[in-house]
């Protein structure tokens, strides 16, 4: 297979494929990060929150029996190989939190969003993807790499949660690893509100699942394949930039994982709200709502290169492999987008 096609389309076709089902939950399970820290601070409901944890839970747990059966080797990744910095991933994570409160949406939101015929969300991931880059790659690259150097892990441990139990215990990294993830899952399924709902159990468990069969088809593709390639699975932060760069110089760079993820949500949202009956145009009519969304874009993009990720990339990917990162960058999510929203909800005036 991969003779015929070649291993960068194969590993594009690996996000495509994986990244449609993250785009059908989107637009079908409504599973949304945003959407999940609104209802649970003014919504009065936990539902896709829990939703989220389930997802983390259920990747968990299949990542690291990936590990288990020599499928996946969780030291290979991004979020395990590259050292760990505390203060970027709460720097980071408030702003990306805070940008998305703005823009009033994540990376992945917003492609499923235009994914539905939304051009505001078109103007989002376009910002958001020039600003990941010029931090990660342009004139802010320096000022990065000043800050937070990101270098390869230098130590016999990988900063991991599971790692560090098994270093300590001496007890196997996979079995624990699939032992925590249950916990997870039991944890997010102790609500009646989400063991009565089968549709939401569903598609959480199904973007689980799409976040594993990311590492799983591109640790294939770089075990079996002639070309070095990374072992990866989705984000949506530098990958969108990554994305724009190859749609503008396509005969010039070859396809991958982050192009076909993206590509794959847009495709997925789009057939969900064909499904649904709820694909139409949409555009901004105040410039007002449209310098908000912008400026909340930027902050996203800048922030997810500082934390190493966003919501799915920190909040699923990174979580999977239980990097020390991942709770922290997501809770630091959360508290930025908790700060927005009270920015724009209420103009940080104090309560009455």
């Amino acid at each position: 297979m991969s003779e015929l096609l070649g291993d960068n389309t194969l590993v594009a076709l690996v996000g495509l494929a994986s990244g449609i089902f993250l785009g059908l939950a989107a637009r079908l399970g409504r599973f949304c990060t945003m959407g999940a820290i609104e209802d649970m601070l003014y919504g009065g409901s936990s539902l896709r929150m829990r939703m989220w944890i389930l997802a983390i839970g259920i990747a968990v747990m299949s990542t690291f029996a990936l590990s288990a059966t020599g499928m996946m080797a969780l030291e290979r990744t991004y979020y395990l190989s590259i050292r760990w910095m505390p203060m970027a991933s709460i720097l980071g994570g408030l702003m990306f939190g805070y940008g998305m409160a703005l823009a009033g949406n994540c990376g992945y939101g917003c492609i499923a969003r235009l994914g539905g015929g939304d051009i505001r969300a078109f103007v989002i991931v376009l910002v958001m993807g020039v600003s990941a880059y010029v931090v990660l790659y342009g004139p802010l690259a320096y000022l990065r790499n000043w800050a937070f150097l990101q270098e390869d892990v230098t130590t016999d441990m990988p900063p991991g949660i599971v790692h560090f139990i098994s270093l300590h215990t001496g007890l196997a990294v996979a079995p624990l690893g699939i032992a925590i993830g249950a916990l997870i899952t039991l944890g997010a399924l102790a609500s009646r509100e989400l063991i009565t709902a089968p549709k939401s159990i569903f598609w959480a468990s199904v973007v689980g699942l799409a976040i594993t069969a990311g590492w799983a088809g591109s640790y294939w593709v770089a075990t079996t394949g002639f070309t070095a390639m990374p072992v990866v699975s989705h984000s949506f932060s530098a990958p969108v930039g990554e994305t724009l760069l190859y749609f503008m110089t396509a005969s010039a760079r070859a396809p991958s994982f982050a192009v076909g993820s993206v590509a794959g949500v847009a495709a997925g949202a789009f057939i969900g709200s064909l499904i649904k009956g709820h694909f139409r145009w949409e555009a901004c009519e105040d410039p007002r709502e449209l310098r908000r969304q912008m400026t909340g874009a930027a902050i996203m993009g800048a922030g997810a290169v500082l934390a190493l990720g966003c919501t799915v990339g920190q909040g699923l990917s990174a979580f999977s492999v239980l990097s020390f990162s991942a709770p922290v960058t997501f809770l630091a999510i959360i508290a930025g987008a908790a700060l927005g929203l009270r920015q724009l909800i209420t103009g940080f005036q104090p309560a009455e």
